[in-house]
């Protein structure tokens, strides 16, 4: 008997038990779960997170090197990551440069061309892999839907600045000779078509060589001139400032004199200034190659899928002997 009543009382039990357990307390309801956190949809890129490809083009001038120095000191100041290099006039160089920010994957590349032609194929992987490209001082001859736009000088308006000045120099007109530029870039292509359209016909142009932008290439041109065309030379359009101080060195070594031969040269660098000071060179039309700021501004606006401008022009003049003394401490470059 006293078995049946132990056995009793744990069946008891454990009917109890199995109904507190299925259902005396309700069941706690889950967690909500909270989303993940996203950046706001509206969320902009500011110049710390902004990647930006410089494939400089070389080095070859005064301008050049101030035009890098421009860019990375930009940089340097807002935060931005510049991935910067030097093609050394090859536009092999600067092409595998770009090929190389595209793998990476920045942000926007911002390409100074060596010349004109062939980057089609290449600014045609940068769109692909949708990464803007601003063509930054010099132009290109690829469809313009493969960049997004253009910051620089407008090389065709500096032509015609030098024709007028070379009008106002010889106004009984002369026998003149060309240093251009680098052959097939757009400075060289841009200056010469804008100064013969603006030259007066009672100038003609002699001779026509290039000098690659450079001080030491641009001496033998103007020694090669002056042996050719012995006193016959009244004036000389020199691409560039450092071809002009090449082509003085050669004038000074042929026993000529400032004024001799009449000069208008392009970019208003120091060494230009210098040269008007001393009375070699008539005018210098400027070519700012300051251009950091404009194009950081320009890479951040592209970076967040903003409209910018397709052509933005830097703001330019025509500098003279009797200002140069004054300005030239202030030069910054």
């Amino acid at each position: 008997m006293k078995f049946l009543k132990v056995l009793y009382l744990l069946v008891g039990l454990a009917i109890i038990f199995a109904i507190v357990g299925c259902g005396a307390a309700p069941a706690a309801a889950p967690a909500e779960e909270k989303p993940a956190a996203e950046a706001p949809a509206n969320a902009k890129k500011e110049y710390k997170d902004l990647t930006v490809c410089y494939p400089q083009l070389g080095a070859e001038s005064d301008w050049r090197t101030a035009n890098s120095a421009s860019l990375k000191e930009t940089a340097k100041e807002l935060g931005v990551n510049l991935v910067f290099s030097d093609a050394q006039q090859k536009q092999e160089n600067q092409i595998s440069a770009m090929r190389a920010c595209i793998q990476q994957g920045v942000d926007v590349i911002a390409l100074p061309p060596v010349v004109e032609d062939g980057w089609d194929a290449v600014l045609t992987e940068a769109k692909d892999a949708n990464i803007p490209v601003i063509i930054v001082d010099r132009s290109v001859s690829a469809d313009p839907s493969l960049y997004a736009a253009h910051i620089g000088s407008d090389m065709v308006l500096e032509g015609k600045k030098a024709g007028e000045e070379m009008n106002k120099l010889l106004p009984e007109g002369g026998k003149i000779v060309e240093l251009s530029g680098t052959t097939g870039s757009g400075a060289a292509v841009g200056r010469a078509k804008g100064f013969r359209e603006t030259l007066a016909k009672n100038i003609e142009i002699l001779d026509s060589q290039t000098g690659n932008f450079t001080t030491a290439e641009g001496k033998p041109v103007m020694e090669a001139f002056l042996k050719k065309y012995a006193g016959e030379i009244d004036g000389a359009f020199i691409h560039n400032d450092n071809m002009a101080i090449g082509a003085v060195e050669a004038m000074k070594a042929a026993g000529l004199k400032p004024g001799d031969i009449k000069i208008v040269s392009v970019d208003g660098t120091r060494g230009g200034f210098q040269l008007m000071i001393d009375g070699w060179v008539q005018a210098d039309v400027e070519c700012n190659p300051l251009l950091g700021p404009q194009v950081m501004e320009m890479a951040l606006a592209l970076a967040n899928g903003e409209p910018v401008e397709r052509e933005t022009l830097t703001k330019e003049t025509v500098y003279f002997p009797d200002q140069a003394a004054e300005l030239l401490p202030s030069r910054q470059y």
